[in-house]
């Protein structure tokens, strides 16, 4: 059962969530809150799986919230997936860097939702694939140069390869498949990655990525 918290400032968008939510057999919401310091409590409390979070509340927004839930030791099981009303919200990135481990438009699709939590819940992957590649591209492309860093040292030549296509968002059974690998030896070498990086999940991965220079905007593009 994946235990989930609703964030978001606006009682009409929390239910309207939690109806598409509340039929599914393996989500259970358990809490709800009206603004980022209020959705850090309810973690604290509850220990949900996964919290969708608004980015824009008072008080304490999503980015502030985002960044007190990843850096508290914890909450390291806690995933954020940031609720943005744009595709392209200048606030998500630094969500990203922050600790979050995607985002999702408020309005997509029940389907993509209930799949975004799913995801999250298990680690595997960034949320809302048709967006969040392209927002990652647009918003490392205004880094003002790429800043090496030393723990990319740590990684062999094969984890670098791998670290270069979770950059470009493909999952570990997509990476398996470009690699010729076995399933559980790519998420043997992602989670290598991630210990070797002190990454807290695959978002900060993709960030160090195009931050590093190891991955440019548009690698493997669609």
């Amino acid at each position: 059962m994946i235990r989930l918290l609703l964030a978001d400032d606006q009682r009409l968008v929390r239910a309207g969530f939690r109806s598409i939510l509340a039929d599914e057999d393996d989500i259970e919401v358990v809490g709800e809150a009206a603004d980022g310091q209020a959705a850090v409590s309810a973690c604290h409390e509850l220990r949900p799986d996964v919290v969708l979070m608004d980015i824009r509340m008072p008080g304490m927004d999503g980015l502030e919230a985002s960044r007190a839930i990843a850096g508290d030791e914890r909450l390291a099981s806690v995933k954020v997936v940031i609720l943005t009303t744009f595709d392209l919200d200048d606030y998500v990135y630094g969500a990203l860097r922050a600790g979050a481990t995607g985002f999702l438009v408020k309005d997509t699709e029940p389907e993509e939702l209930l799949q975004a939590v799913r995801v999250a819940a298990r680690g595997d992957a960034l949320i809302s694939p048709s967006v969040t590649r392209r927002l990652i591209a647009e918003f490392a492309g205004r880094v003002k140069g790429p800043r090496p860093d030393p723990r990319l040292g740590a990684l062999t030549e094969r984890e670098r390869e791998v670290m270069q296509l979770v950059a470009a968002g493909l999952t570990n059974d997509e990476i398996a498949a470009r690699l010729v690998l076995a399933p559980s030896t790519a998420k043997t070498h992602v989670s290598r990655i991630m210990s070797k990086l002190g990454a807290r999940d695959r978002s900060q991965v993709v960030v160090l990525a195009y931050e590093s220079g190891l991955v440019s905007p548009g690698w493997l593009a669609d």
